[in-house]
């Protein structure tokens, strides 16, 4: 028979308390692709919700990715629309095509400019869920924003993790 110190025994029925935990946890990852149309944001939200509702999951996380090293993702306000191209004009100066100190332009004058924009910003989000909804503010939404100029399908890796 073990014998436990009272401690050795709170550290172990601690222990399993977590094992049931995770044991209720459910994780489901799905992928879908966004075609721009060049830069700009754009919702992505519905999508998302549409994703969490098939999961089932009630409470937990939801991480959105890019797969992409030229746009990003963004909790923005989704209500009015100068407010995103206000954040667009924003970027275009403070990260400006055809800068002379850009050695990398590969792709063109637009290539370094959306690493930077990217950088800047975010290539992933995590949102809380509860009782089956993100717990996204009365005017947020979530955005891929769109660095180049041209059009891309950019991929976005979605995982959601919960009970």
């Amino acid at each position: 028979m073990l014998d436990f110190a009272r401690n050795d025994k709170e550290e172990l029925a601690g222990a399993s308390r977590f094992v049931l935990v995770c044991a209720s946890m459910h994780i489901k990852t799905e992928q879908f692709t966004v075609r721009t149309t060049g830069k700009g944001t754009y919702e992505i939200t519905d999508k998302i919700e549409a994703l969490l509702r098939e999961s089932k999951i009630e409470n937990g996380i939801v991480t959105i990715f890019a797969q992409h090293t030229s746009c990003s993702l963004i909790v923005m306000e989704n209500a009015d629309p100068t407010a995103r191209r206000d954040l667009e004009e924003f970027f275009d100066r403070l990260v400006p095509e055809n800068a002379d100190y850009f050695e990398h332009d590969s792709e063109g004058a637009d290539d370094m400019p959306s690493h930077i924009r990217m950088v800047l910003t975010h290539s992933s989000e995590t949102i809380p869920v509860a009782e089956g909804r993100m717990q996204l503010g009365t005017w947020q939404g979530i955005f891929l924003f769109e660095h180049r100029r041209a059009s891309h399908r950019r991929k976005i890796v979605v995982t959601m993790m919960g009970e």
